[in-house]
């Protein structure tokens, strides 16, 4: 791993907890931010040197969205760093800690998946020195209170980082409007902070988002989501010919309706790049009358037109719809993934980055691209109306184009 000198607010987070600092007083420290602000792997590398530098023989533990989110974007850059710096890690997979070693001193980090309300009970029961939240903002208010109620021993200190989200979401009422109630040093990061970053990464991350998130993940502000979704796809540039000939795979992408619209998208690979090159939107509202499931499928079939369909991904409640396709045995069906917030994120960057594309043709689609808008009650929900072509995007983007399974989030290094 290569390095560059550390910039003043990293250096501060470094060194914040050391006794002769006046910031020493304070139980806990946020840092939030800007993406690849370099918030994570400074926060964590000061997480372990603090709590070698106070304890001996105690437990800590390292949280993040799930077991494997903390593995990949704080565990293995940390220990890589820890033993350059010249401590001694044993790391423990099965048992997901590590054992940090310094002469006669050493301490065990247990590591946390935080997914859902669940998470809570495993952690319960532990004694913890301090803690260390990565990503705080994706996790259950239960499972983070649960683990701050394990720090009970003396000098135990609270260490989170995350990206803002929206000024109603329970971490930013409780802990960024209450600092001096909580007694708990504030830092905020931009991607200037990062010195790793070139000019040209930064003006890069600058285009993959616009409105809500370039607030939240460019300029780092705890905003609400307003406005249009996808805002720059009304733009002529972002609409596209159909390409000529066959694609490399084909994929079909539906969210299912019988009241509400059916929107089925046709997906081909070509040269490493997405295309919706055709769709099926039936509107019963807008037609008359209603169809049965029979009678979608064969809209799917005719939308198809004998194309070798790799698989259909459907939204995971249409279990009529998806035992309609297995019964006929044709073709590969798959629930879709059903994240929304963060299937919307990957929409947006795999739009702005090229990798995702609407062909002009796909009259339904772009109608709802222009409607598609936040709900205005301040909190992450877009409203439930103009989303079908959407929803059945989104899905193609989660299931297909996207497969982490921990979904998306920047990861700060």
């Amino acid at each position: 791993m290569s390095y560059v000198a550390f910039s003043p607010k990293q250096l501060e987070v470094m060194r914040w907890w050391l006794p002769q600092k006046d910031t020493a007083k304070y139980d806990g420290i946020i840092c939030d931010g800007a993406v690849r602000s370099g918030k994570t792997l400074c926060m964590s590398v000061s997480f372990v040197s603090w709590a070698m530098f106070s304890f001996d023989g105690m437990a800590f533990a390292i949280c993040g969205k799930t077991i494997r989110s903390v593995r990949r974007n704080v565990a293995a850059p940390l220990l890589s760093v820890l033993r350059e710096l010249g401590f001694t890690v044993e790391e423990k997979l099965s048992a997901n800690l590590f054992v940090v070693s310094s002469g006669t001193h050493s301490n065990t980090f247990y590591l946390f998946g935080g997914r859902d309300e669940g998470s809570a009970a495993l952690i319960q029961g532990m004694t913890l020195c301090g803690v260390l939240f990565d990503e705080v903002v994706l996790m259950p208010r239960s499972f983070v209170e649960q683990a701050l109620a394990r720090c009970s021993k003396d000098r135990s200190k609270l260490w989170f980082n995350c990206n803002p989200e929206y000024p109603q979401h329970w971490f930013c009422r409780e802990w960024i409007k209450k600092l001096d109630e909580k007694n708990v040093y504030y830092l905020h990061f931009t991607m200037d902070d990062n010195p790793s970053l070139s000019e040209k990464i930064r003006r890069r991350y600058r285009t993959l988002y616009s409105g809500t998130f370039y607030d939240r993940f460019i300029l780092g502000k705890w905003c609400a989501s307003e406005g249009l979704i996808y805002p720059f796809m009304s733009e002529d540039t972002m609409l596209y010919d159909k390409p000529k000939g066959e694609a490399e795979e084909y994929v079909v992408s539906c969210d299912y309706g019988t009241v509400n619209p059916s929107s089925f998208g046709l997906w081909g690979l070509y040269g490493g790049i997405w295309y919706r090159v055709d769709e099926y939107y039936y509107s019963s509202k807008r037609e008359g009358i209603s169809r049965t499931d029979e009678e979608h499928y064969q809209g799917l079939c005719q939308l198809i037109d004998g194309r070798n369909v790799s698989k259909i991904v459907v939204d995971p409640s249409a279990a009529s719809f998806i035992e309609v396709i297995k019964r006929h045995g044709q073709y590969h069906v798959w629930p879709a993934k059903n994240q929304v917030l963060d299937g919307i994120r990957q929409t947006g960057t795999a739009l702005k980055e090229g990798r995702l594309r609407i062909c002009k043709n796909c009259s339904d689609c772009i109608r709802e691209f222009g409607l598609y808008r936040w709900e205005s009650t301040g909190r992450d929900a877009p409203l439930k109306e103009n989303d079908h072509a959407m929803d059945d995007v989104r899905y193609f983007v989660t299931s297909v184009l996207h497969t982490d399974d921990d979904g998306f989030f920047a990861i700060a290094l």
